[in-house]
């Protein structure tokens, strides 16, 4: 038998009233990067896949999810903590991506993104090469320079 207590209405009253996340949410993450791109993982729990929206505009990347509960009609609610949600989460990709071939999946409440790094943008060797016309400097360990004062 469950028993009554006030201050835990009291409490959820205030939460209700005073509690400055209504709208959107903001989702944790980590971030990192894995070769030639780099790899957001968000935790979204109990949100339907359908309701994930990714949007890149320019070089801003929009992450937007609804959690909705739903109830049958006549269902009498015992407790109810798990609240609707929105949830927002907007960055900056900088220059160095390729936009185009960003992808997303959603696993166990987890949302990853790959972001791939740019052609432009990886690292590359670039060859030096001689053409004969530059003249030659070499020095040889044995034949310190004299240095001017």
């Amino acid at each position: 038998m469950a028993t009554y207590d006030p201050f835990r209405d009291i409490d959820r009253l205030a939460s209700t009233l005073f509690d400055t996340r209504r709208g959107p949410r903001r989702m944790p993450m980590d971030l990192f990067r894995d070769g030639d791109h780099y790899v957001l993982n968000a935790d979204l729990p109990g949100i339907d896949p359908g309701s994930v929206d990714i949007d890149v505009d320019g070089q801003l990347l929009t992450i937007r999810a609804e959690r909705t509960v739903g109830a049958a009609d006549g269902v009498k609610w015992i407790t109810r903590e798990r609240e609707t949600a929105s949830f927002l989460r907007q960055l900056n990709l900088g220059q160095g991506i390729d936009t185009d071939a960003i992808t997303a999946t959603y696993s166990n409440g987890v949302l990853t993104v790959t972001i791939p790094v740019s052609e432009k943008a990886k690292p590359r060797k670039v060859e030096v090469v001689a053409d004969g016309s530059a003249p030659t400097i070499s020095a040889r360990e044995s034949d310190p320079q004299p240095i001017d004062q």
